[in-house]
């Protein structure tokens, strides 16, 4: 699932500057979720990632991969501790 995902968005991705690190699916309580980490060179401001979901959601409700009911979780990698020079 998680190549057929990213051959699906890493290229509309491009234009942000952003690729998909990982994906998984996840159960919590009675709730899936399904995890997509960003990564990029640099920080990615949380715009971005607002901008990346926008970008994601329908690709994934028209490709239509997973038959049950989940929540789309689009978060950033931590990229650890920032330096300010």
């Amino acid at each position: 699932m998680e190549e057929q995902i990213k051959n699906l968005i890493d290229k509309k991705l491009e234009k942000l500057d952003v690729w998909i690190d990982s994906v998984s699916l996840e159960k919590e309580d009675n709730t899936t979720y399904l995890r997509i980490a960003l990564d990029a060179k640099n920080i990615i401001p949380l715009q971005k990632v607002v901008m990346a979901t926008r970008i994601i959601n329908p690709i994934l409700d028209k490709a239509d991969l997973i038959s049950e009911e989940y929540i789309l979780d689009v978060y950033a990698k931590e990229k650890g501790d920032v330096v300010n020079e």
